[in-house]
């Protein structure tokens, strides 16, 4: 029978793959670069397969390396959940958490079911509203974190993942070739908003805002009946819309940056449990493929890069 492979490595290798860097996971797991090094050739020998190569002056995962990490992720978190199952001191309490609706139709089963296998006894309530309203809430103590879309010019959450932000419309209806584009945002100060003005002013492309709301819903309404054009990541896209690209005549948006802000009002050691399981599951879901996309029509999106994801270091303290 094989030899099981060893978790410390595991994670080691995990590290590396987070950081960057040899030196760095060394620093992160707490041992001498020199062990860290003895694990990696270790494991490496387990595994029968190089699992880094060079790149200049540093490493970089090989094909077999990529493979590894995602099986050596889903065996670190299995050894927590199982660990915490039988912890008699396992966390207990409540966490108020906030996201916008934009965001919970994607991200919430992964998170809330990553969470409850490992924290059975902590009870989540969820509060679902746009970043303003959840930063807000944050500042008054109403929520222990937020996951929220991230904004340069408030500069206050540490971005977990990265996303194209699309055009889209409806694919049952030519909406886009109006000559004056119908358009449904959010209120004005969401980001989405504000950069897809921008962009349509430098493509001198005339437009009304004929939708304007908070709800995710009334936006991907106006979609989807042909009404109004609209932006959204792509982990919002939905069965009926199509993606607009430059043969459409639409220009490129900046990504959409989702991060993560912390308040002050929780219990410390809850809060750092479910940012890290939110951290991770962001770093694990991907965006859905043309196959089973459900009939939205990603044709003009081929050629763009999925699942942008950034992974932080640590998740911002907030207030």
């Amino acid at each position: 029978m094989a030899a099981p492979l060893d978790l410390d490595q595991l994670q080691t290798f995990i590290s590396i793959s987070d950081t960057g860097s040899f030196t760095r996971a060394a620093d992160e797991v707490h041992r001498t670069q020199s062990a860290v090094s003895m694990q990696m050739r270790r494991l490496e020998e387990r595994i029968g397969k190089p699992l880094f190569e060079k790149d200049g002056r540093s490493n970089r995962l090989t094909a077999d390396g990529e493979r590894l990490l995602a099986y050596a992720r889903r065996l670190i978190h299995l050894n927590r959940e199982t660990l915490a199952a039988f912890d008699d001191r396992a966390l207990e309490g409540s966490m108020r958490i906030g996201i916008p609706d934009d965001y919970a139709d994607r991200f919430l089963p992964e998170i809330m079911a990553r969470f409850a296998r490992s924290n059975p006894r902590v009870e989540l309530t969820v509060i679902c509203e746009p970043t303003p309203g959840l930063v807000d809430n944050l500042k008054r103590g109403n929520l222990d974190l937020a996951i929220v879309t991230h904004d340069d010019a408030a500069a206050l959450s540490e971005v977990v993942r990265r996303e194209p932000l699309l055009w889209v419309s409806s694919a049952n209806h030519a909406t886009h070739e109006e000559e004056v584009l119908p358009m449904a945002f959010g209120r004005p100060t969401c980001v989405w908003r504000r950069s897809a003005c921008e962009v349509l002013t430098q493509m001198k492309r005339d437009y009304r805002v004929l939708f304007s709301s908070y709800s995710a819903t009334v936006i991907t309404a106006a979609v989807l009946s042909g009404l109004a054009v609209s932006v959204l990541p792509e982990c919002a896209l939905r069965p009926g819309m199509r993606v607009l690209g430059e043969a459409d005549g639409f220009g490129a948006l900046p990504d959409c940056r989702i991060g993560i802000i912390r308040g002050h009002a929780g219990r410390a050691d809850i809060v750092d449990a479910i940012a890290r399981h939110i951290s991770d599951s962001l770093d694990n879901i991907s965006v859905p493929q043309a196959e089973d996309a459900g009939g939205f029509d990603i044709a003009p999106f081929t050629s763009a890069v999925r699942g942008r994801k950034a992974r932080p270091v640590h998740v911002a303290q907030g207030w």
